[in-house]
C-alpha cells in the first residue's frame, strides 16, 4: 500500500497504525509519501508500521523501485522453506510468521526481514549501512534513524531476546547466540 499522510477524513499515520492492528493486513507492506520530511516525521511514520518512507518530492523512477524492492524482499521470504530457530524462538519464512514460546509475535514485514537479517547472520555484527542495504534496499542516508526505531520495535515485541539483540557502538548490531552476552 503506498499510503499518504494527509487523507480526507483520516490521518495517514492513524490508518498505518489501524491496519497494524488488523489480523487481516498486519503484514500487508507500507510505503509513506509525504510532504513531510522532518526526521523526526520519518522516525514517527516508521514507528507507526511503514516499511518505508518518502518524501515529496520524489521520483516517481524511485518509488516504483522501492516498492519492487519490497515486493522482491516479501517473494524472498515466501520462497524459504525452512524454519528458522533460536531457542524458544521460531521463524516461518514461508509463512511469515514469528513465534515467541509458542506464542505468535506480530511483525511488519521490515521488522521480519530485520529479525531474520540478525538471526541468519549467527552473531556476526551487522552494521546500519549493510542492514539499510539488505532489509531495505538502499544505502546508508548520513543521520538516519530507521535501524534503530527497527531494532527498538523488535526489543519491545520480543522481550525475550531484547538482552541479546546488542548495540555494538558505532558499528550497529548482532544477535548474541544463547548464552553470550
Amino acid at each position: 500500500m503506498i499510503l499518504d499522510l494527509q487523507l480526507p477524513g483520516m490521518d495517514g499515520l492513524a490508518l498505518c497504525a489501524e491496519l497494524r492492528r488488523d489480523k487481516r493486513t498486519r503484514a500487508l507492506p507500507v510505503v509513506m509519501l509525504t510532504a513531510r520530511g522532518d526526521e523526526a516525521d520519518r522516525v514517527v511514520g516508521l514507528e507507526v508500521g511503514a516499511d518505508d518512507y518518502v518524501v515529496k518530492p520524489f521520483s516517481p523512477k524511485e518509488l516504483v523501485a522501492r516498492v519492487r524492492a519490497l515486493l522482491r524482499r516479501l517473494d524472498r521470504h515466501e520462497d524459504e522453506e525452512a524454519s528458522l530457530v533460536l531457542g524458544p524462538l521460531e521463524i516461518d519464512g514461508a509463512r511469515h510468521t514469528v513465534r515467541w514460546q509458542g506464542q505468535p509475535v506480530h511483525l511488519t514485514a521490515k521488522e521480519f526481514a530485520l529479525l531474520v537479517a540478525l538471526v541468519e547472520a549467527k552473531g556476526r555484527v551487522l552494521s546500519r549501512q549493510v542492514l539499510l542495504e539488505q532489509v531495505w534496499g538502499y544505502s546508508y542516508a548520513e543521520g538516519t534513524r530507521t535501524v534503530d526505531v527497527h531494532v527498538r520495535r523488535l526489543r519491545e515485541k520480543l522481550p525475550g531476546i531484547a538482552g541479546r539483540l546488542i548495540t555494538v557502538k558505532s558499528l550497529g548490531y548482532r544477535l548474541a547466540r544463547e548464552g553470550e552476552e
